[in-house]
């Protein structure tokens, strides 16, 4: 049964990401791992296309593979999270650069890449 509504967008259901075939142990350890989202199943009519999925409440990142993989180094995801430094600090022990972003009213944040070099911005609200 088709659902009335007002015909615009209203919310994101998830965010895809690109990588490179063979790279799903070194997105787990990052994205589970270090960003603390838990690995879930891909239906099984898309596991064999290789990638995997990341999903808790209110942030779910998929990542599929490219075969002519080329990483988003400008075009991102931004996450909110909810220790800033915590995180910094766990990805630089870890060995990923963390860099600086232009203040931004009202946040702290800071960005990373992970393993393939898709550049991802981590938010924190002030206040």
């Amino acid at each position: 049964m088709r659902q009335e509504g007002s015909g615009k967008a209203i919310a994101i259901d998830h965010v895809q990401l690109a990588m490179p075939e063979g790279g799903e142990a070194e997105a787990h350890r990052f994205y589970a791992g270090l960003l603390g989202v838990p690995q879930v199943p891909k239906p099984a009519n898309l596991a064999a296309r290789g990638g995997c999925w990341f999903e808790q409440a209110g942030l779910k990142i998929h990542l599929g593979v490219e075969r002519d993989f080329s990483p988003a180094r400008k075009a991102h995801p931004a996450f909110l999270v909810d220790d800033l430094f915590a995180l910094i600090a766990r990805l630089q022990a870890a060995g990923c650069d963390v860099i600086e972003g232009e203040p931004l009213t009202g946040f702290m944040r800071r960005y990373v890449s992970d393993p393939f070099g898709n550049r991802i911005e981590l938010m924190q609200p002030v206040g």
